[in-house]
Order: structure tokens, then sequence, then C-alpha cells
């Protein structure tokens, strides 16, 4: 992926993500089907024009995470607003750089839950209007969802069933991806997410914000042996994960060694605590491969963008005969075609929303949850 970036003079940086050098330039046909995709959950502002669920035509994002480090973490209500100035602009970029109007659209998806809920209702309130200014199909999108489907866009050979874990900042999951749709969660955090986790330590270390890339730039320089933090093991659930105990460990450490006068070692906590996270996240994934007698595994959100994940992660696989996918690394943040590649599956099933259709800042992961808030409104739109 190439990614063309520039700073506004609010700081927001905005790029244009491209499938490679030469842009994208694939052509639709009166039997494609293109969905423009919006995404508005947390601090980044996209657009992107999806054909057929697997071509990016255009991906537009702006990201506002330059805005709220000085915060330490993301302000709700600064994303709500820098929302509301940024998704025409996006969504213009999008058109233009697909080479496309509304008029070739043919339907309108959108993020609906889970997020924050204010900026939420900024990426649906612009897709409800335009879904209804062009009158075509509206679809709403789980959040997660879109990062699963992140993995079909680089890796056009990849089918359900397989399994997939989703780390960012605020999920934790490991999920078998049963069909397009249909997923069954087989394991996810009992307390902190691992991307939290990784905030968190690296605040407390003295990185700031983000914490993951920070962290995992620094444990690049540290040694992840100094140091054995715990792996929680949660003995009726084998599947799930616990993060708060890690934190905990870590930042009693850095409280002790404060206490003492002791210097801390920036690079060896963070090496050794990235470890720890990473060896959990691994060790659950291939074990659920083997469990379930799949030999596919993806892997999906901001955390999945992490290199010592993707490094273990890789070698495992090779060493149970595992294929391994995982998007590009900009892909694994959040961005506006993993939406339009799994709203392209809702279509194609019938799914349709209405005007309605509301934001569910914790709208639930799977297939049962996500048909009850659909279903009502499957008809209202064709």
């Amino acid at each position: 992926m190439k990614v063309d970036k520039k700073i506004e003079d609010d700081g927001v940086i905005f790029m244009s993500v491209k499938n490679s050098e030469e842009g994208n330039s694939e052509k639709i046909n009166d039997e494609d089907v293109t969905i423009l995709a919006i995404e508005s959950s947390c601090d980044e502002s996209a657009a992107a024009v999806v054909k057929n669920g697997r071509e990016v035509l255009s991906n537009i994002i702006s990201s506002q995470i330059s805005l709220h480090t000085i915060y330490g973490g993301v302000v709700p209500e600064i994303a709500s607003r820098k929302h509301v100035e940024k998704m025409n602009g996006c969504i213009r970029a999008a058109l233009d750089e697909a080479n496309v109007t509304l008029e070739d659209i043919d339907a309108v998806a959108v993020t609906y839950g889970p997020g924050l809920v204010g900026a939420l209702l900024v990426g649906v309130s612009e897709a409800k209007a335009i879904a209804y200014a062009i009158n075509k199909p509206l679809i709403g999108v789980h959040h997660i969802e879109g990062h699963i489907s992140a993995n079909f866009i680089e890796n056009k050979e990849l089918e359900p069933p397989f399994v997939c874990l989703v780390a960012s900042g605020g999920h934790s999951h490991l999920v078998v991806v049963k069909d397009y749709g249909e997923y069954e969660i087989i394991g996810q955090t009992r307390d902190d997410a691992a991307g939290e986790a990784f905030d968190k330590v690296a605040r407390a270390i003295g990185l700031g914000y983000p914490g993951g890339p920070k962290i995992d730039k620094a444990a690049k320089e540290g040694n992840p042996d100094v140091f054995t933090f715990p792996q929680a093991k949660i003995a009726d659930a084998e599947y799930d994960f616990s993060f708060s105990g890690l934190k905990s460990s870590v930042l009693n450490y850095i409280n002790q060694a404060k206490m003492q006068g002791n210097e801390i070692n920036q690079a060896d906590i963070a090496a050794s605590f990235q470890k720890a996270v990473v060896e959990v996240l691994v060790d659950h994934s291939i074990r659920a491969c083997s469990q379930y007698g799949i030999k596919k595994l993806a892997i999906a959100g901001g955390v999945a963008s992490n290199s010592g994940l993707r490094e273990l992660m890789e070698k495992e696989c090779a060493d149970n005969g595992i294929q391994f996918y995982r998007p590009s690394p900009v892909l694994c943040t959040d961005n506006a075609a993993m939406i339009g590649a799994a709203a392209y599956y809702e279509y194609k099933k019938g799914v349709r929303f209405g005007m309605d259709m509301n934001a569910v800042p914790n709208l639930p992961l799977g297939d049962r949850e996500r048909r009850f808030h659909a279903g009502k409104h499957s008809n209202s739109m064709n």
C-alpha cells in the first residue's frame, strides 16, 4: 500500500491510501457493486469507494491523532467536531480519486457501532443524508466486522472459514469467521483490551500517546527477557484474555523503582511488556486453530500492526502449517475501505437499513446481535 500524506493547517493528517504506485484504476462495469463507505467511530474521519468488496478504488483518511496527543488520549468532543469539519471533504476526495460520482454508487455503508457516540452520529447522519438524496440502499456495518474484513482487501484468495484475532484499543476478541457476516466469539478480554494496556503502560514509562506504536518502537531497542511479567490464564475460558494483571505488574515495578531511586529503562520494560502481550495473543490464536481444525488465521485491529505480534504470529503459523493473513499496517488502523469490504457481503445478503438507523456505541459483535439491529430495517430501502 502507498500512503500519501499532508498535514493540514489545523494539524490533522490527511491521507490517501492507494493500491500501488500507479494508483487505483479499476474500471466499473454494470454488474459490479460499488459502495461508498464512511467511518467515524473514533478519531479518524474516513471515506472510501470499494468495488465488489475487495477492490479499493479510493481510501481517504483524515487522522486527528496529533490533536489528541497533547491530552494523552482521544477527547470525544474534539473528535466529533473535527468529523463535522472533515467528513464532506473526505467523501469528495474519495469520489474524485475513484473517478466516480454519487450516481455510480450502488449503496452507502457506514459504521454505526461500536464507538464514541458523538463521533458515530456524524458518520451515520452523513450516510443517511446521502443515501436518501440519491435513493440508494443504506447499510450499517459493525466496526469490528470491518476490521476483520480488511483482510479481504489484500488477500483476494481468503475466504471463510478462518480464525481471526481482533486486537485494538477497545477490543480483544478471538473469533471464528464461519461465513461472510457470521461470527462465533470464542475468546475475549475480561478487562483491559490489548491496545488499552499498551496505552497505559506507555504513559507510565513516559512514552506518551499513542502507546502502541511508541512501545513497538522502543521495544526494538530493548531486551525482552530482562523482566518476566505475568501472563494470565483463565481456567474456565481458555481463549479469554486478561491484561489488567500484566499492566498492574508493570506499574508496580515502576513505582517501586522510583521509590528506591532506581533508573527505569524504557526500552527493556517496553520489550518485556510487549513480549508478554504478544505471546498470549499468539498462543491463544494458534491453539484455537488447532482445536477447531482450521488452517487459516488472520489478525485485525490497531494492535495487528505491531511488528512483534506479526513476526511471532508468522513464525508460529509456519511451524504449525497454518496460512497467515494480515492487512498492511495502514489497513489495521480505522479506515473506510474495510467498512466497504464488510458492507459488500451484507449487500449481497439483502441487508438494508432504514432512515431510522441510529448509532449504537456498545454494539455487540456477532451475527445474532447485528441482525437484531438490522433485521427490522431489512426491507426499508431497496
